[in-house]
């Protein structure tokens, strides 16, 4: 299985990003901002679609779409009349319906919509590699030096305005971060499935441990561990990739949850 390069870049990529989004998805379901993933990867499709449709990298179109995205996300749950979760709904459902309808009007190009929503192993080429590494080793140094500050922010933004944290340019940080993991994980994972790697490892995490530091270091043990499973059964059951990695998940959310339920009596 590893002997094919592919699979290798797969396998490091994936796990880069799974590290990246178990990370994120703790202060982003404590903050309640967790399905900004699913949104900004309805945006990353028809960023991609559009790139491709004028024959340009699809991953340099997206980023720059889907960091824009996640401010506006920010700015419209906290200051508009519209409500967060219908204004991912609005922006989601939009963008896919661009991207179809630009992949259906685009002659020239064959766009593989399924490997679009629901990731392959096959989708990452060697440039796309080098960015993704690149991407990722910065969402990490930039979560490592900002930790304290986003720590203090999702428990209390009062007590952090007090200390002199500024808030709304850590929340920025925030959405680029999550922006930047979508983009990269979208291609393995899938439009439709790359925000169960933010919200799932998070969420069972918080069925065992109750602590911050726990929770952190359990949901990236999670996320890696469902992530290399999930990647091995869809190599060897020819399955997608992205689904693949989502039922591992499932599967340990709820060995969680019982573990959990015995713990209490």
């Amino acid at each position: 299985m590893f002997s094919y390069s592919f699979m290798v870049r797969a396998m490091f990529i994936g796990g880069l990003v799974a590290l990246c989004a178990s990370l994120l998805g703790v202060i982003l379901v404590l903050k309640r901002y967790s399905m900004i993933g699913d949104g900004l990867s309805h945006v990353s499709f028809g960023a991609m679609a559009v790139g491709l449709a004028f024959n340009q990298a699809p991953l340099y179109v997206a980023i720059p779409v889907v960091i824009v995205a996640a401010y506006l996300l920010l700015r419209v749950s906290e200051n508009s009349k519209i409500k967060g979760d219908a204004a991912i709904g609005l922006i989601a459902s939009s963008s896919i319906a661009i991207g179809i309808i630009i992949n259906t009007l685009s002659k020239g190009t064959n766009i593989d919509l399924n490997s679009y929503m629901f990731g392959s192993i096959l989708a990452i080429n060697k440039e796309d590699s080098v960015l993704c590494i690149i991407l990722g080793i910065v969402i990490l140094v930039v979560f490592i030096y900002c930790y304290h500050y986003i720590f203090a922010i999702t428990f209390d933004e009062n007590f952090a305005k007090a200390c002199g944290i500024k808030i709304e340019i850590h929340k920025t940080i925030l959405a680029i971060l999550t922006a930047l993991t979508v983009v990269i994980g979208m291609r393995i994972m899938g439009t439709l499935l790359i925000s169960s790697l933010i919200i799932f490892p998070a969420v069972t995490s918080m069925r065992i441990f109750k602590r911050f530091k726990p929770v952190l270091i359990s949901s990236v043990a999670i996320s890696m561990f469902s992530y290399f499973v999930g990647m091995i059964a869809s190599y060897m059951l020819e399955i997608p990739t992205g689904a693949s990695i989502v039922v591992c998940n499932m599967c340990v959310f709820i060995f969680a949850t019982v573990i959990a339920k015995i713990l209490k009596k």
